[in-house]
């Protein structure tokens, strides 16, 4: 089967122009410049996508913009992009290839499944490429420059020319492209995206309660604290749908920090610390590789 170039994603849909629709966009300008982007979001996003060029032209609804689509980009919440699966499945083109960017994918892929069986492809995707702050306004073309894609597919999916197209096309974003299952890329979320986030919200919550009438401890803060809480700026409604949708994963990561917590505290005057520090060390250095 032959690979599918870039170039055959001719008219792209984006729906959800915030900050990840959006960045793709810009960057669809840059690696595809003879593309038609068609945007679908609420007002005022839709109209800002459009004045910072991140689409060519708004949709009125959902089929008017997947209509003769050759790729469609759900940027969405997960709660938004499983109910509007069904209406993108009747009016994709049956040679479209569908992707969404949702930060879980087994509830997405499960759903895209009774959906999407013949005709237009489902890709689940997830850019580790995300912001604390949420909008069109943090949209960036270089959103995705060295970092890790997510894509659900197996050997035999990945040899699909649209999977293999819009592969392609990532690969010239600069993103490094992570091939995983449903199963295995939540667990490993859980532990690499979402625990930081709880924990943030964890950290902040404890400081809050913390605070005196003076506004000590937090008129002491100094820069490791703000790098500490800069996941606590991100608002609840990004992370609600997170929260529900894998709460096993998230659950069981959470119990883990709870052991790792206990373990600190019972070596607090031990020497046995310096090998927690050491193993934090080790971490840190490889995710700075």
């Amino acid at each position: 089967m032959a690979e599918l170039s870039t170039a055959s994603f001719r008219r792209i849909a984006i729906l959800g122009t915030g900050l990840m629709g959006g960045s793709f966009g810009l960057a669809l300008r840059r690696y595809i410049p003879d593309a038609h982007i068609v945007g679908y979001d609420r007002e005022p996003a839709i109209e800002q996508a459009r004045a910072r060029g991140a689409i060519d032209e708004a949709a009125k609804d959902v089929a008017g913009a997947v209509r003769g689509a050759d790729l469609i980009y759900i940027a969405l919440p997960i709660s938004a992009a499983i109910e509007m699966l069904p209406e993108i499945a009747r009016h994709a083109a049956a040679g479209a290839l569908v992707t969404d960017t949702c930060s879980t994918k087994r509830a997405v892929c499960r759903a895209a499944g009774q959906h999407f069986r013949g005709g237009a492809k489902f890709l689940g995707g997830h850019p580790m490429a995300g912001k604390e702050t949420e909008g069109i306004a943090g949209a960036d073309a270089d959103l995705f420059r060295g970092a890790n894609y997510a894509l659900i597919a197996d050997e035999l999916a990945q040899k699909d020319p649209r999977v293999a197209g819009f592969a392609k096309l990532l690969e010239k974003m600069d993103a490094r492209i992570i091939w995983l299952d449903a199963e295995t890329h939540d667990w490993a979320a859980a532990i690499i995206s979402h625990l930081p986030q709880m924990a943030a919200i964890a950290l902040a919550e404890v400081i809050a309660a913390e605070t005196d009438e003076s506004g000590l401890p937090v008129t002491l803060a100094g820069k490791g604290a703000r790098d500490s809480l800069r996941l606590a700026g991100s608002p609840y409604a990004m992370w609600r749908d997170i929260a529900v949708t894998n709460s096993d994963n998230l659950s069981r990561a959470l119990d883990r920090l709870c052991q790792a917590i206990d373990q600190i505290r019972t070596h607090l005057t031990s020497r046995e610390l310096e090998e927690s520090f050491a193993e934090a060390n080790r971490i840190h250095k490889s995710l700075e590789s």
